[in-house]
């Protein structure tokens, strides 16, 4: 179906392919998330062995040499070296992130979503592609490093997520917005868990350039997609140069400039919530796989492909429970009911020591997601249609923020604490959310006030 004609100094627009496919950025989210999960287990596991190779380790996390709890020192050097390169990665990926991906959401309310799709979608074949050279060729694990920079660079994940929800927020009503954004979160949950399995059994003998190769095809198919089908959700669009200070002004306006529609407070008060929240989910999914990997626990590929299922699984028990919990609550009580069983998962995860109670932990979680679409969906409702892009891009700096934190925190963490509490820092995570559950009463109280309301009630 063909876009209509453009009036005579009416800026181009791009043709809509169909009506269909407008705004339908589900299939994006869904297979580069699948991609990512499919990367993230294998890259640890990869990065584990070859130093294990490398300091001459032979890998005892076999169930007969695991009944020795004492802790071996060149083991303990291999999840050292594990855990630091994982945060180097990520300490490389927000520093050029932080950058581009407030840039680029914020120039989609311009140019659209789509441009800003297909550069992310570019960013994240690359980044595989130099992973494949890496396992393949056995480069250095710097090139690890340089494929996450450059991933940034163009977008990544965030930036695929800041166009994602935007255009969700640009063709969703008031009403509707928070559980498509919650079926946008599903659409992660469930790539996940299908990418958690296939990834275990791709696994086999430690072929580990396997589940690159099936990501790589992926990756090109979701980036044809963004190119080719992708329907366009904002309706106006101008033509704008990428790099100027306008696209990082108009993100700053949005918590310094008083409207009526908005309040500072709130977009603060919210943007700190979801960035605890975010530091404390991706800080415990950075050691996980590292700390079922090595004793007490000693999981072998198959149950850390389970486990990793266990951890995308509340991505859609939480869009169910968020569906059934808003005929009789409040966005806001259902946000802290999250919380309650991300606390309580978090705390069975610091004292796990037997497979089942890991797996307890992982149940706790069921509910612990729907913090996020709820927040997202409050922050969206204030601010204008005209900066949806430059408040997700707000959000992507966020969560690129609370991946350096959680990096930073937890596998420094982890290595220093092996000899005196492994799992303390799920323990710090489980105190660490106290704040937005605490954060999300206050802005409930504040939201009965007139002058609080959310801008534009219409359904």
């Amino acid at each position: 179906m063909e876009g209509r004609a453009n009036s005579p100094g009416e800026p181009r627009a791009w043709p809509t392919r169909s009506v269909l496919c407008r705004g339908c950025v589900e299939p994006l989210v869904f297979l580069a998330n699948f991609a990512l999960v499919l990367q993230g287990p294998v890259t640890t596991q990869y990065l584990w062995h070859r130093f294990s190779a490398d300091l001459g380790y032979n890998g005892t996390r076999h169930r007969g040499s695991c009944s020795n709890h004492s802790v071996d020192p060149i083991a303990q050097k291999v999840e050292t070296l594990t855990s630091h390169w994982t945060l180097y990665m990520n300490l490389g990926g927000f520093l050029v992130g932080l950058f581009s991906s407030t840039l680029l959401g914020a120039w989609s309310d311009c140019v659209g979503r789509r441009p800003l799709l297909v550069l992310a979608s570019l960013g994240l074949l690359l980044q595989t592609v130099l992973s494949i050279f890496v396992v393949q060729l056995q480069l250095h694990v710097g090139y690890l490093v340089l494929g996450r920079i450059l991933c940034a660079l163009l977008g990544d994940f965030s930036g695929l997520l800041a166009a994602g929800f935007a255009s969700v927020a640009d063709v969703s009503s008031n009403r509707t917005r928070t559980i498509r954004m919650a079926l946008l979160e599903a659409c992660i949950g469930v790539a996940g868990m299908l990418a958690s399995f296939i990834g275990g059994y791709l696994l086999k003998e430690q072929v580990y350039v396997n589940p690159f190769w099936l990501a790589l095809a992926l990756l090109t198919v979701m980036t044809l997609y963004a190119a080719f089908c992708f329907g366009e959700t904002v309706k106006e669009r101008t033509p704008t140069r990428l790099f100027t200070l306008r696209h990082h002004r108009s993100i700053i306006q949005l918590y310094v400039t008083q409207a009526p529609e908005k309040s500072r407070k709130h977009l603060a008060l919210y943007s700190l919530a979801i960035f605890v929240m975010i530091t404390v989910h991706l800080g415990a999914q950075d050691i996980l796989t590292l700390y079922e990997l090595s004793a007490p626990l000693c999981w072998d590929s198959r149950l850390i492909s389970y486990g990793s299922a266990a951890q995308q699984l509340p991505y859609l028990t939480s869009l169910l429970g968020l569906r059934l919990l808003q005929y009789c609550l409040a966005d806001t009580w259902v946000a802290e009911i999250g919380l309650i069983f991300n606390i309580l998962g978090m705390m069975v995860f610091a004292f796990a020591t037997i497979t089942p109670l890991m797996f307890t932990g992982y149940g706790l979680l069921f509910l612990s997601l729907v913090v996020t679409p709820i927040i997202r969906a409050k922050l969206s409702r204030r601010v204008r249609q005209s900066e949806q892009g430059a408040l997700f891009s707000a959000l992507a700096c966020v969560n690129g923020l609370a991946m350096l934190m959680a990096s930073g925190i937890f596998n420094s963490l982890y290595p220093a604490t092996l000899n005196l509490m492994k799992g303390f820092p799920f323990l710090l995570g489980a105190g660490l959310l106290f704040i937005p559950a605490i954060l999300m009463g206050i802005l409930e109280r504040d939201n009965h006030c007139p002058e609080f309301q959310e801008f534009s009630q219409s359904p």
